[in-house]
């Protein structure tokens, strides 16, 4: 499978009473994402808290995910664990469930080789069918992938087959593109580097920004796809600040604060994790009300 577009990040509401997973909430969120236009939903990234759920929340959330998107788009499912064993059971689970891809990094304590990555790459992919996105995100999962060795998993593991790439280095983007010639689909996973990234030759952004101002990053990769550059520059710096703020504030509370803001109380983010601050929440309001 080959995505395409803009692909949307639900958070994780929880319940206010027992803390535990709001599915009821969770389908709204996927609505607001759906109405926003977006070409797939990728659950339990850093958007969901997926680090924070035990293992019964994360099946509960993906599964869900699953059968309420019911084929509309695809379903991608995050992956980011500290043993092989727990990915694989992940992995098995995502397919049972009827998943359509599986986003996978590798989440480190210790500092992990290439080849313990490599291992963990095709052990995951030894244990399903799914489609594996090679998801480079250093800043969060303590791990950072050269594009040429993305690409060599890429060419040496059977179900992997596009890159996510996190870094926040556009070179990063134009090598992968570069070395491949164009036929390894990558994808940008900083808000900042939309325009750049997908003038780069990204086939997709994955971003929880929908959640919050709807179509408004669907508009800018349609104008880019459609070669409009002007309309394309326009729709990008209305949207940067907004794309900048959320990633700093920190993507689960601000996205989560964003939604009671527009109306829809999704409750706080899950400690150690707080909610924004009342200032930091004044600014978003107001950015958000900058946007329609």
């Amino acid at each position: 499978m080959e995505l395409s577009g803009i692909i949307g990040y639900p958070i994780t509401p929880f319940n206010a009473d027992t803390q535990g997973v709001d599915l009821e909430k969770l389908g709204n969120v996927i609505d607001i994402l759906l109405e926003a236009n977006v070409n797939a939903i990728a659950a339990l990234g850093s958007a969901g808290e997926a680090a924070y759920l035990s293992e019964l929340e994360w099946q509960q959330v993906a599964e869900f995910t699953v059968q309420y998107v019911a084929g509309k788009v695809p379903v991608v499912i995050g992956i980011a664990e500290l043993t092989t064993q727990q990915a694989i059971k992940y992995a098995q689970y995502a397919y049972e469930i009827g998943a359509d891809v599986i986003m996978l990094s590798p989440f480190s304590y210790y500092k992990l080789s290439e080849e313990e990555i490599f291992a963990h790459y095709d052990a995951v992919s030894n244990a399903t069918p799914l489609p594996i996105m090679v998801y480079n995100n250093p800043a969060t999962c303590g791990v950072d992938m050269s594009p040429e060795f993305m690409l060599k998993m890429i060419d040496s593991i059977k179900n992997a087959s596009m890159i996510k790439e996190s870094s926040g280095d556009i070179q990063r983007m134009h090598k992968i593109h570069k070395l491949s010639a164009g036929k390894v689909p990558f994808y940008n996973g900083c808000n900042h580097l939309a325009l750049e990234a997908l003038n780069a030759g990204a086939q997709g952004w994955c971003t929880a920004a929908p959640c919050l101002i709807g179509d408004q990053p669907k508009q800018l990769f349609d104008a880019i796809k459609a070669g409009n550059n002007a309309q394309a520059k326009t729709l990008f710096y209305q949207q940067y600040e907004f794309l900048e703020y959320i990633v700093v504030s920190g993507l689960a509370a601000s996205v989560k604060c964003g939604l009671e803001i527009k109306g829809h109380r999704v409750g706080g983010p899950r400690k150690p994790l707080l909610p924004l601050s009342s200032d930091a929440k004044n600014t978003l309001e107001t950015l958000l009300s900058e946007l329609g």
